[in-house]
């Protein structure tokens, strides 16, 4: 269990069980090491050395033979903390440089209305800012909408994540729009006979478009700036439009 651990924090899994053997004998050589870790003697001298360069083991000579022991464990602690000042300091610039890219859209499928929910989920990642969507009364009829309005909403809510919605008309979605104040919302209908509406799209987070579609059951998840913008403008001009 403990040589997995140590996987965990960075070690190979020899490494781990060098130094768990070390840190178990006190001071040993390559000998007793090999044979408490089970590592082959010849392995043994490239781990140790690697575990010196990780300030894990020291080595002393008493009586012509070289020793090796442990460092305090609380030193792999300490290392991480130094890691983590680092990847703080270091992290602006590889974000800046991640920005630069151009990247290829990416995209996550999920299956299910428990898929959906997570395609839902998602979208409480990004509080204090807008979510903009067109809504179909098929996640009323289609979906759990008990979950929606006794889950999603309240956590919406509460991480202040403000709607405006553009839905096909329909007696579900009147009710709907009939609790737009106290839901943080905003919602504009159109005619259902004009507009039938079959998929609910929601954009959010500046970069990422959220597709649900009930009836068949799966959710996309798009993470694309630029399909983020085109589709926000076609909202927009919607949105206008409707007075």
């Amino acid at each position: 269990m403990l040589t997995k651990d140590l996987e965990k924090l960075g070690l190979s899994d020899k490494e781990a069980k060098v130094y768990l053997a070390v840190l178990e004998l006190s001071e040993a050589n390559i000998q007793d090491i090999s044979k408490k870790s089970g590592v082959k003697r010849t392995t043994v001298y490239d781990i140790l050395d690697s575990l010196k360069e990780k300030r894990l083991i020291s080595s002393i000579i008493k009586k012509k033979k070289i020793l090796y022991s442990a460092e305090d464990p609380r030193k792999i602690d300490a290392q991480l903390d130094e890691k983590k000042e680092t990847l703080k300091k270091i992290l602006p610039e590889l974000l800046s440089i991640t920005n630069l890219l151009d990247k290829k859209p990416t995209i996550q499928f999920y299956e299910g209305d428990e898929g959906i929910k997570d395609a839902y989920k998602d979208t409480l990642n990004y509080p204090d800012q807008e979510l903009v969507a067109w809504v179909t009364p098929e996640s009323h009829t289609n979906f759990d909408i008990k979950w929606l309005e006794e889950s999603y909403l309240p956590k919406r809510i509460k991480n202040k994540i403000w709607a405006r919605v553009i839905a096909s008309d329909s007696t579900e979605i009147q009710d709907y729009k009939s609790r737009d104040e106290k839901s943080l919302r905003r919602t504009k209908l159109v005619p259902a006979e004009e507009f039938p509406f079959e998929v609910e799209i929601n954009l959010y987070g500046k970069n990422r478009i959220a597709v649900m579609s009930f009836a068949e059951k799966i959710g996309l998840i798009i993470e694309s700036p630029k399909l983020y913008r085109t589709l926000k403008s076609v909202f927009e001009l919607g949105w206008k439009s409707l007075g």
